[in-house]
């Protein structure tokens, strides 16, 4: 499990796309699991969880045009 101190959406995609399946923590907004290259929503969602997983894949799909 990686653990992220802040949160900064291009940082987490780096690490999410580079790895294929994993769990990540951010202080202050939860734990996320990611599969297949992209985060998925946790369990039980709260409204920042959705705002969390689109910021970031949208951020790994920019990533991945770039290739």
């Amino acid at each position: 499990m990686r653990m992220f101190k802040r949160y900064v959406p291009k940082m987490i995609a780096k690490h999410v796309s580079r790895l294929f399946r994993g769990r990540i923590y951010i202080t202050g907004r939860g734990r996320y699991d990611f599969n297949y290259g992209q985060l998925q929503i946790p369990q039980h969602p709260e409204a920042w969880h959705y705002k969390t997983v689109n910021e970031v894949n949208q951020e790994i799909r920019r990533l991945k045009q770039l290739i």
